[in-house]
Order: structure tokens, then C-alpha cells, then sequence
């Protein structure tokens, strides 16, 4: 079968025409109908999203990072419970191509499962795998339920699923088209064992997920199929495409009433899998046109040897994880609410890259477009009756830590531990400042896991889990902070004394997301690790000669050993028991506004709560305030404030002079490897890969 282009897999994800059952099933609906059958949908989803969740093993699918959706029989998103919101986007695609491709051969039963994780074909990157099932009625084919989530293994080069190293689509593992694995309402005992060959490095983990998702999509389907005996299979496809009516009006309403116009936005990272160097994740150009969008990321960074690509789905998903969150946050999560919205994404490009790319990564530069999207959006509603919806980006770090070995029960594991990537700080708002450490931007109904859970299963001590000071991007409303905890090896067992790590990252050097209307960007996140450290020996002989706040612990002396000072992103290598693994950061969200205009009796309640360092309050918000006695000096404030914005006044240019100086400006060539031509990000070379 032919894998499917970029351009038709941009299609599926739009709508498909009413067919005339869909047609006469809307005239069956009563005054009524449609609120309480859309709310049936919302309760049969949300019953499957606990099942799912309460079986999965993985530790990201435990903590959310997961979907349950409902399709038509044509395969266009009707609904669904998340979780993240990437899953809304691919489905359909991997539903259309079953349909296309498969309806004759192998053919479309009653009771068969099927699954697919291949980013060519629909997916966001391996690590995200999706089961399906066709839901039948009296022998006809009315709809479809899925259910997806991200499972950390995938028989890679590197443990964990998401290689940091690969250069190729041919080192990620598992890429599996869809496929059949079911029939009859049953596992086949073959592809069992193929996954199981595949996740060898955590075989329970990536078989339980794999029933989890075929369990979760089971229940949608028998709960249908009830409501269909209930109210009549018409009813049921004619309430489906109500809803996908009431949700593309609500869509193109909300679009027309913004003024038209175009709308940019430009996002940098630092790195490409273990290639640092300045990219142009995402060159945005958003144009508004009476109720249509389109997305022009011409000018993006150009594709390159690393796993840090995303296909243009993916791309998609992740505006959806902006758009879901914040723009159409009351309207259905369903395929109808992006039928204004066209993309056009540059082949050859980091976000459309050739069909051999590794793309296990595409998380991570996809970061790009989804904290561009912030921006374009505020520059467009923030003078509607929207301004509210304005929000400064998250974080988006997505800083993936991986560890890998045997755990403490002598079991193989290999899992990407969901606290950090749960744990990252909100965007400031229009008038208040962003949740500190409020989840995940690509899953905001995430959770963290209990720290407690974390060492009963895996090799590993967590001494300190708190709040990382100043790690916001300060503005009038500053971002959320993120968070930072110690990860030490222990209780890997003799017969295997070490633990794998891994992260997948950038912004150690400079960070994607960017401030709003003045507001500054999160802090970067440095890669740091001690070897033979004492502060597990330390903790058993005298607990209370160790400091456990963050700050304390990183000063010299506080923790003897070998310290590592590196890059965020790092590829798999050992740690020894006693060795601290990583300082977990989470980042925090970007800030919004002027910090000069932050009320500075909110800012010292942050110094009080230790979201912000006192340097900050005095350096960047130029607050007079003095621990000690608990006061803020208004007077001393308003001075510091005055002479701030007056030595801005004095260090300013004209626009005409600015522009003249800075396009002379040049970085240095030894950090454009990856970038393409400068300064228009062109390719500069062919990429080869074998």
C-alpha cells in the first residue's frame, strides 16, 4: 500500500461531506436531543479514560498522557477525553487510511482491533500508539472508537522510545503501519508476541499498554452500541453530525470575529538531538481571512541527521495543544473545529522532513510551532472580546528524562518518568499570573506521579522535590515556576548496580518559548549530574547535616563527588548507586507584560512563597522590599522603577537605526550547522541518510 503524502494526510484531517444517513438521522433529533446525547458521549468517554488510565503500566499513560475518542463510520472526530490533545489530530488520518486502504483486504469485521504508531502514517512519533475498533450495529459499521497513549519502549537504539542519537527512521524501533492485531474481540496471541519482542527492554509495560488501549476503546464501543439499542442507530448518526455542526459554527463564528490580517512569529531552539546549534523551529505566518486560518510555516529551519523532526500531523497536534487549551476551549474536541484552519508546511523542512527522517523525537521540535502559536494568537485577539483568552506560552520544554536497567525487583524496565514533563509552569495571563507547576502543555489534564510511587518502582531516591525559584519568565504576570527534584540511582540490584539515563531536551542555551507584550522567557535548564556522590551516606549518618532545599544543595561543598556541568539533552549512559542521575527541572511558563508594571506587593508575596529569589524582586522588578521586616517601600519602588525606564529611554534607537545594525549582525558559522542558510534557513546541503 502506498504511504500516505503530507498533503493527503492534511486532508483526512479535515472534514468529510454529510452523508444521506447522517442527513436524515439530524431530523430525528427532538429539541433536546443534542445537549443530552452530547453529554452521553462526554460520560462514555470519561468512563473509558478511567479504565484506560487505571490499567495502563507506563508511567506516562498513568499520569494521563493519553486519549479515548469517538469517530463517525467515515472516520472524522467526534468527541473524545483527554488528556493530550495530540491524539485529536491523528486519528482520523489512521481511520481514513484503514478505510481506503484496507476496507477489501484484509477487510473491516465486527470485533477486530487495530493499531498503528507510525508517524508516515498518521502518527505523532513512535512512542504514541493507537488501537482502534470499528463499532458495528445490527451488522452496519456506524462509528469507531480509539484509544491512545504514549508507552516509553519501542526496541530502539537507545532505551526510552524516543532516541536521542538516531539519524534514521531505520534506528527508532517499531514503526508499525496500521494493522490488524485483533479479531473477534481478541488480542492475537502473534502481534502480542511482536510487541513483546519489540519492548523487550520493559515487556510488561508495552504489552499492558497495548491491552489497556484495546480495553479503553472496547468500553466506548459496548457503551454505543447500548445507546444505540436505546435510541435507535439513526438517532445516534445523526446526533454525531449534529455535533460536528455545532462545532465548525462555533469555530468559523469565533474566527470571523477577529480582525483580519497577518500574524507572526518566529521560535528558535538550541539543539538538534546531540547536535547543539541554533534551529528555526517554527517560522509562523498566520493569516486571517474572514473565517478561515492559515498556518504558513515557510521559512522554517530545513531538515538535518537527527530525530528532532515532526510530519506534518504532528505539526498539526501540537497547535491543537494551544488551540484546545485556549481558543476553543468550550467547543467539542472534535475534527469540525479545525474546518477553518488550512497548514502549509515546506517540504524538506524540520516540520515536513523526507520519509527516511527520524521523527521519534518530533516532540521536541515541535515545540516551535506550539509556542509560536501564543504569540500569533495574542496579536490577533488581544483587541476582541477574546482578550481574555490571551495567554503568554507554557513552558513547552518537554525536558524527557528517561531511565532504563533492571529494577530494584529484578525486572527489566524502561520508562520516561512523567514528573518533570507534569510539573511545568503556565504562560502569565492578561491579569493573572501563570499556575506554578500546573502540568503539561502537551497533556494540561496530566498529573505528576507521587514521588513515594516513583521509588517503590524504580531504582532511584528522590531527597528533594520543591518549586525551582526564578525559573518563570518574569513580566507583569510572571509564568508559573516549574519544578526541580534530585534523582539518585539506588537499590539497582548486584547482578545489574546501575541505572540508564537519558533526556531529551534543549533550552539549555536558549529557551522556545518567548514573552508576551514585554514579558520574559523561562530560564534555561542546565544538564547536571554528580558521580560518586555522598549524599545518600550522608542522609544515613547525619540527616541533618544536609540541606534539602535547592538552592543550598547546588552551592560548592554541599554534595561531595564529580560534578557534570552539560548540555540538557544527553544521550543513554550509566550511573553507579549513590550517583545522582539528573536534577529534574521542569520549566517554567513564559511572562506576560512589563515586570516594571507587576504589583509589588504581589511580587513579594513570590519571594515570600520562594517562587522568586529576592535578586529577582530587586534586579528585574525593581521592588524595594526587605525580608527582615516584611515591608515593601512604595516610595523607594516608584524610584527604582523611574530611573529603570529611564536608562531604557537612554540605551534606545529608532526602528531605522536598529533595523540598519542589526541585519549586519551575523552568529558565528560554528552554530548554524543545523540552521540552513542565514539568514532565510534555506537547505545549505543535501541530508543523506541510509
Amino acid at each position: 500500500m502506498p504511504i500516505p503524502s503530507p498533503d493527503e494526510k492534511l486532508a483526512w484531517i479535515r472534514l468529510e461531506p454529510p452523508t444521506e444517513e447522517e442527513l436524515r438521522g439530524l431530523e430525528l433529533l427532538r429539541p433536546g436531543d443534542y445537549e443530552i446525547g452530547f453529554q452521553r458521549t462526554n460520560d462514555i468517554l470519561d468512563e473509558a479514560l478511567e479504565v484506560f488510565q487505571r490499567s495502563c503500566r507506563s508511567s506516562m499513560g498513568i499520569a494521563g498522557d493519553v486519549m479515548v475518542a469517538l469517530f463517525t463510520a467515515q472516520g472524522d472526530l467526534v468527541n473524545a477525553a483527554a488528556g493530550t490533545y495530540l491524539h485529536a489530530i491523528i486519528q482520523p488520518i489512521i481511520v481514513k487510511y484503514i478505510r481506503k486502504y484496507y476496507s477489501e483486504n484484509p477487510g473491516i469485521a465486527e470485533g477486530d482491533v487495530w493499531c498503528a504508531n507510525d508517524a508516515l502514517y498518521g502518527g505523532i512519533h513512535n512512542p504514541d500508539v493507537v488501537c482502534l475498533v470499528p463499532i458495528f450495529y445490527n451488522g452496519e459499521l456506524i462509528a469507531w472508537a480509539g484509544a491512545a497513549n504514549h508507552t516509553t519502549e519501542t526496541g530502539a537504539i537507545e532505551p526510552g522510545g524516543m532516541p536521542v542519537s538516531a539519524t534514521a527512521r531505520f534506528q527508532e524501533g517499531l514503526n508499525l503501519p496500521p494493522a490488524k492485531i485483533g479479531e473477534k474481540g481478541q488480542l492475537r496471541n502473534d502481534w502480542l508476541e511482536l510487541f513483546g519482542a519489540f519492548g523487550i527492554r520493559a515487556p510488561q509495560m508495552v504489552i499492558t499498554d497495548l491491552k489497556a488501549r484495546a480495553t479503553a476503546a472496547d468500553r466506548v464501543r459496548i457503551r454505543l452500541v447500548e445507546l444505540a439499542e436505546r435510541e435507535g442507530k439513526d438517532w445516534v448518526v445523526g446526533l454525531f453530525r449534529r455535533m460536528m455542526n455545532v462545532a465548525e459554527e462555533g469555530a468559523r463564528k469565533r474566527v470571523r470575529s477577529w480582525p483580519d490580517g497577518k500574524y507572526r512569529a518566529v521560535a528558535f531552539s538550541d539543539a538538534v538531538g546531540t547536535t547543539q546549534g541554533l534551529v528555526r523551529s517554527a517560522y509562523l505566518t498566520l493569516v486571517k481571512d474572514g473565517e478561515s486560518l492559515v498556518f504558513d510555516f515557510a521559512g522554517t529551519s530545513p531538515e538535518n541527521l537527527s530525530s528532532y523532526h515532526a510530519h506534518v500531523q504532528a505539526v498539526v497536534g501540537h497547535i491543537a495543544n494551544y488551540v484546545y487549551s485556549n481558543v476553543f476551549y468550550d467547543l467539542p474536541i472534535s475534527s469540525a473545529t479545525f474546518a477553518p484552519m488550512e497548514f502549509r508546511i515546506p517540504r524538506g523542512t524540520v516540520l515536513n522532513p523526507d520519509d527516511r527522517a527520524a521523527t521519534s523525537c518530533s516532540v521536541m521540535i515541535a515545540t516551535g510551532a506550539m509556542s509560536a502559536a501564543p504569540n500569533a494568537f495574542a496579536k490577533m485577539m488581544f483587541s476582541t472580546q477574546d482578550w481574555r483568552r490571551v495567554t503568554a506560552s507554557a513552558s513547552n520544554a518537554g525536558n524527557a528524562m528517561i531511565i532504563a536497567g533492571l529494577t530494584q525487583w529484578g525486572l527489566p524496565f524502561a520508562d520516561m518518568l512523567a514528573y518533570s514533563i507534569n510539573t511545568e509552569g503556565q504562560g502569565g495571563r492578561t491579569t493573572l499570573k501563570g499556575m506554578d507547576s500546573f502540568g503539561f502543555p502537551w497533556c494540561p489534564f496530566g498529573r505528576a506521579p507521587d514521588v513515594e510511587l516513583m521509588e517503590n518502582e524504580f531504582p532511584m531516591l528522590i531527597p528533594i522535590s520543591q518549586h525551582w525559584p526564578d525559573s518563570c519568565g518574569h513580566g507583569k504576570y510572571r509564568g508559573g515556576v516549574g519544578t526541580v527534584q534530585v534523582w539518585v540511582a539506588h537499590q539497582a540490584p548486584a547482578v545489574f548496580p546501575m541505572v540508564f539515563f537519558a533526556a531529551i531536551a534543549d533550552n539549555s542555551k536558549i529557551q522556545t518559548p518567548q514573552g508576551l507584550f514585554g514579558g520574559y522567557a523561562p530560564c534555561t535548564v542546565p544538564g547536571m549530574a554528580v558521580r560518586d556522590a555522598d549524599l545518600v551516606r550522608r542522609l544515613k549518618e547525619d540527616s541533618g547535616s544536609v540541606t534539602l532545599n535547592f538552592g543550598e544543595l547546588i552551592k560548592k561543598g554541599a554534595i561531595n563527588g564529580v560534578w557534570e556541568n552539560e548540555f540538557m539533552g544527553r544521550a543513554v549512559r550509566p550511573y553507579n548507586n549513590g550517583d545522582i542521575m539528573t536534577f529534574g527541572f521542569s520549566a517554567g511558563g513564559a511572562g506576560y507584560g512589563d515586570p516594571l508594571e507587576a504589583d509589588p506587593e504581589a511580587v513579594a508575596e513570590d519571594v515570600r512563597n520562594r517562587a522568586l529569589s529576592l535578586s529577582a524582586a530587586n534586579l528585574i522588578y525593581r521592588v524595594a522590599y526587605d525580608p527582615e521586616t516584611d515591608v515593601v517601600d512604595h516610595v523607594e519602588t516608584d524610584r527604582l522603577r523611574t530611573e529603570e525606564r529611564k536608562q531604557r529611554l537612554d540605551l534606545g534607537k529608532s526602528f531605522k537605526k536598529f533595523t540598519a545594525e542589526w541585519s549586519e549582525l551575523r552568529p558565528p558559522d560554528a552554530i548554524l550547522a543545523v540552521y540552513g542558510e542565514w539568514p532565510s534557513a534555506a537547505p545549505a546541503q543535501p541530508v543523506m541518510r541510509m
